[in-house]
């Protein structure tokens, strides 16, 4: 099954830059379209998906992709983390914290935490 999801999760990948690079190439025209880079100043947020017990990042990760949440495993303090977002509001963030919730217990996992924190930069 895991297999399965990996499959799927590297084919819906595969075709996400599909014809993107063509029409960037149209749509800039030279120097004079560049846009400086903007650095957020608003906090952003983020949310972790855990377990107390000892899992492996690539079953929770794989089990987000089969139902609809694309997460992200950063390393923290030398273990691995699974984050959901950054969102730009906090509540944002509590809302996909509810849905992943909601999935979580439609599932019947448990022993997984769901917490909103703050997006933290040095990612």
């Amino acid at each position: 099954m895991r297999t399965v999801a990996m499959m799927m999760a590297v084919l819906a990948l595969a075709g996400c830059g599909e014809g993107k690079r063509a029409e960037a190439n149209k749509s800039v025209s030279g120097a004079e379209q560049v846009q400086p880079v903007q650095t957020p100043t608003a906090p952003q947020w983020d949310v972790l998906v855990g377990s107390q017990l000892p899992q492996a990042v690539s079953d929770l990760t794989g089990w987000l992709i089969e139902h609809g949440v694309i997460s992200n495993v950063v390393t923290v303090e030398g273990k691995p983390r699974v984050l959901v977002g950054p969102f730009a509001t906090q509540a944002e963030a509590e809302a996909k914290q509810a849905e992943v919730i909601e999935k979580l217990t439609k599932a019947k996992k448990r022993n997984i935490d769901v917490t909103v924190i703050e997006h933290q930069s040095a990612q």
